[in-house]
């Protein structure tokens, strides 16, 4: 069911139109001197870049080979580009290259392709999951025409389906598929095309099976594909999250960011994301506990203190159980009030720090218990905190340079909001003297 032409591909209508980049480069043909030198195909696992790169190959004068990055060494790279000049000098036929998983090819790699590129004796196509801007060397990604393709939508599923049970290349029309068994794939194929075919095709053989044993009457279109079939043929739906590459910092961002944006059920669902993918519970735990002190603060101190016992709770019992601490911390989280004050002020203050107005540490705060300090004037000046009424003394403690620096400014969130009147009523105590006035 791979279409053969850019009009059979789906769901990326924004790189296929008439005119557009890819299909000039699939109207090329042997011509190797119009179009980019290479193709960077970037997208999310069953969208099409496999089958783009073959659409592109069968333009005529061309020739298609096709390695992946996770066997191919730079020895069969040569290889290739030695195939590719000989094609060139001998036939006058271009040379697609297919390399999939570009992402796992080394740098080393990766420069053995620059020249065959440079030169145009191979047109490179190269399909990656990952972000190319992270995972491709910069002179080959520069010479490269980016395409990103889309996630399939629920329609362009659905219309596969309905493509793969009627084409001869398909089920040819043996089968006929209930709305609910269409509706059931679609969800759980998670907008993959290649698993929905694959499932498709499964259910389809139980319903063949089904029918066999006399379970099931064929209908007037033959025989009929349940919601129970397609239950069967796929037990579980394959969330997509590969722990090392863009879905597990995707999901993460969105994990924080709706504990920060105080939204519970988005949260939970990018929990129960990295729970089902198999994310370290110890990764999840360490995310909750930074939430809890960069997003919620001093609005609620409690935070933290829930967030790390989560943590703590985690490691002692382990998964799955410990879904039910990080569950209980992630909606107290979400729910709490806000307030990133306390760390701003501190990123602040390191700032100061690294532009030089760092200043010397006054005097009277110096150490002065090791022999020799009183002579240096260490110490000396320095007020007991507790010898004053309400354990506040009128002591200066930045230094001269600073004075009158505020790092910490409390938002009126939460706990946080009755910080602004304690921070008051302690500067009015320093300014009189330590003694309020009367």
């Amino acid at each position: 069911m791979r279409p053969r032409a850019l009009d059979e591909v789906v769901g990326q209508d924004h790189l296929t139109f008439p005119g557009s980049p890819l299909r000039q480069l699939v109207e090329a043909g042997s011509d190797a001197t119009t179009g980019p030198a290479s193709v960077m195909l970037w997208g999310p696992p069953g969208v099409g870049k496999t089958t783009l790169a073959h659409v592109i190959s069968h333009a005529e004068g061309r020739s298609f080979v096709e390695l992946s990055a996770i066997t191919a060494g730079v020895r069969d790279v040569r290889q290739v580009v030695e195939s590719a000049r000989q094609e060139r000098e001998l036939h006058g036929r271009t040379t697609v290259l297919f390399l999939d998983e570009i992402h796992r090819f080394t740098k080393a790699q990766q420069d053995a392709l620059l020249p065959a590129v440079e030169n145009r004796l191979v047109v490179l196509v190269a399909a990656t999951t990952e972000n190319p801007s992270f995972s491709v060397i910069a002179p080959l990604l520069s010479r490269s025409l980016l395409l990103t393709l889309r996630p399939l939508d629920d329609a362009a599923i659905s219309g596969l389906l309905e493509r793969a049970i009627a084409d001869p290349r398909g089920l040819a029309g043996e089968f006929s598929l209930t709305d609910d068994a269409r509706d059931m794939i679609v969800r759980v194929s998670g907008a993959d095309a290649r698993r929905s075919l694959t499932i498709l095709e499964a259910a389809a053989g139980i319903a063949r099976a089904r029918a066999a044993a006399g379970e099931g009457e064929p209908s007037d279109g033959g025989l009929t594909v349940t919601e129970d079939d397609v239950s069967e043929a796929s037990a579980e739906a394959v969330i997509r999250y590969d722990r090392d590459g863009d879905q597990h910092y995707d999901v993460v961002s969105a994990f924080i960011k709706s504990i920060r944006g105080s939204d519970p059920d988005a949260a939970l669902h990018y929990l129960a994301r990295m729970i089902v993918a198999g994310e370290d519970p110890r990764f999840i735990c360490r995310r909750v506990v930074i939430s809890a002190s960069e997003d919620i603060g001093m609005a609620d101190p409690h935070a933290l203190t829930v967030a790390v016992s989560a943590h703590q709770a985690v490691e002692r019992i382990g998964m799955p159980e410990g879904r039910i601490p990080l569950a209980e911390a992630v909606v107290y989280l979400a729910t709490a009030p806000k307030s990133n004050a306390s760390y701003r002020a501190l990123d602040a203050a390191i700032a100061d720090v690294k532009q030089g107005r760092a200043g010397q540490v006054p005097l009277h705060l110096r150490d002065a218990h090791y022999p020799g300090a009183k002579a240096l004037g260490h110490g000396e000046g320095y007020l007991y905190s507790h010898d004053w009424p309400y354990g506040v003394s009128p002591q200066s403690y930045l230094p001269e340079s600073l004075t009158g620096s505020v790092y910490y400014r409390p938002t009126p969130n939460g706990a946080e909001a009755r910080m602004a009147d304690r921070l008051a009523s302690l500067e009015a105590l320093r300014r009189d003297g330590g003694n309020p006035k009367a």
